[in-house]
């Protein structure tokens, strides 16, 4: 398993909590009995939610039933890539899973989000996600070969950093109630984000529950509300792309490296080899040191093919191109979330939320309209 990103493959999500702390309430107390005797008695004066006028009947509460928010994020976040493909200037692509490791890869994004919402019934509230996001992507990593002993060495390394600007849309619900101030929510919602160095766009499924308490403040329709809960991320496993070689990786750094590179393969055949050489005819027949020998010089091949791609793509210069294929999966499906509303009336609320334990973390802040339809 591998670590995080690498410069290509781009993980986006967190534009997608969008989550509205509004909610309907079940009244009660005696100190608000004539409140809710109101309720019961005044005619419910929106087309939506449907069944509202039903909810207000029964001492419910309700919020206006349309809004916009829009919020600001910004996120850190780690994934695991497995079964790496990778080719040069449309040629075959090599499997270097089992080659190239990656010690250190951190993915940071900003986004700016609009999400226009009703509420279609009491306890459902559906909405839209508009957002654009600005990224960048640092990774470190590495071609490792196995010995006669199977101990891995580096032969080559680099680094690389990648900026990059998508636009994602999505949907999504939120099944939520509350009584007597306190509330659960459920929200989720699936979004596609579209990366220029993808093939595709990158699907995200987000969901994220949160249980909470509403607290009414001395003037008319303000209150405080915090929460606390979870967050739990699931993207499109396959992913495939192209992209310039000078985008991805320091092309006037790499030749040097490359060089360096076949020295070490070279090295490590011949030190395969000797082992080889130097092992009785007995030992040559013992199935662990043939398993090791094949594994080893399968290794030693591979490295030396890929750095041969490395080395041709470098020779072309700036037209050259990058053709990849993987799994991705993020390396925390889930972490902790702490978030708090204050709502200045019916219509105006502003929020913050963040999120940390495990490889993410991530804070939002918005503002949030609504009005009744």
């Amino acid at each position: 398993m591998k670590h995080s990103l690498f410069t290509w493959f781009v993980f986006l999500f967190s534009i997608t909590t969008g989550f509205s702390q509004v909610f309907t309430n079940r009244e009660v107390g005696q100190k608000n009995q004539s409140y809710i005797d109101s309720l019961k008695s005044a005619e419910y004066p929106y087309a939506l939610p449907i069944w509202g006028d039903r909810a207000t009947k029964a001492g419910f509460s309700l919020p206006y039933s349309a809004g916009v928010s829009v919020n600001y994020l910004w996120q850190e976040s780690d994934l695991i890539l497995e079964n790496l493909m990778v080719g040069f200037n449309g040629g075959q692509k090599l499997d270097v899973d089992d080659i190239v490791r990656f010690n250190t890869a951190v993915s940071r994004a900003s986004a700016i989000s609009v999400r226009p919402d009703v509420w279609l019934f009491p306890f459902l509230n559906v909405y839209g996600v508009l957002a654009r996001t600005q990224a960048s992507t640092e990774v470190g990593f590495g071609v490792w070969l196995p010995d006669s002993l199977n101990i891995h060495s580096e032969v080559f390394s680099a680094g690389s950093k990648v900026d990059f600007n998508a636009g994602t849309f999505g949907i999504g619900m939120t099944p939520t109630i509350g009584v007597g101030g306190g509330f659960l929510a459920l929200d989720l919602n699936i979004t596609w984000t579209d990366v220029p160095q993808l093939r595709v766009p990158t699907r995200t499924f987000v969901f994220g529950p949160r249980f909470g308490k509403n607290f009414k403040l001395n003037k008319p329709e303000s209150a405080l509300a915090v929460w606390v809960g979870g967050f739990r991320i699931d993207i499109n496993n396959e992913q495939s792309g192209s992209v310039n070689l000078n985008e991805v990786l320091p092309v006037d750094q790499l030749q040097p490296k490359v060089d360096l590179g076949f020295e070490k393969v070279e090295l490590a055949q011949v030190k395969v080899d000797e082992w080889w050489e130097g092992l009785t005819r007995v030992e040559r027949l013992n199935p662990v040191n043939i398993a090791k020998f094949t594994a080893a010089n399968l290794a030693i091949e591979k490295a030396s093919t890929f750095l041969v791609a490395v080395d041709g793509a470098l020779n072309n210069g700036e037209s050259s191109t990058v053709q990849y294929s993987m799994e991705r999966r993020p390396a925390d499906l889930w972490n902790f979330i702490v978030g708090s509303q204050y709502q200045l009336n019916k219509s105006l609320m502003f929020r913050a939320e963040v999120g940390f334990l495990g490889s993410r973390t991530q804070l939002m802040t918005g503002i949030q309209y609504r009005f009744g339809l």
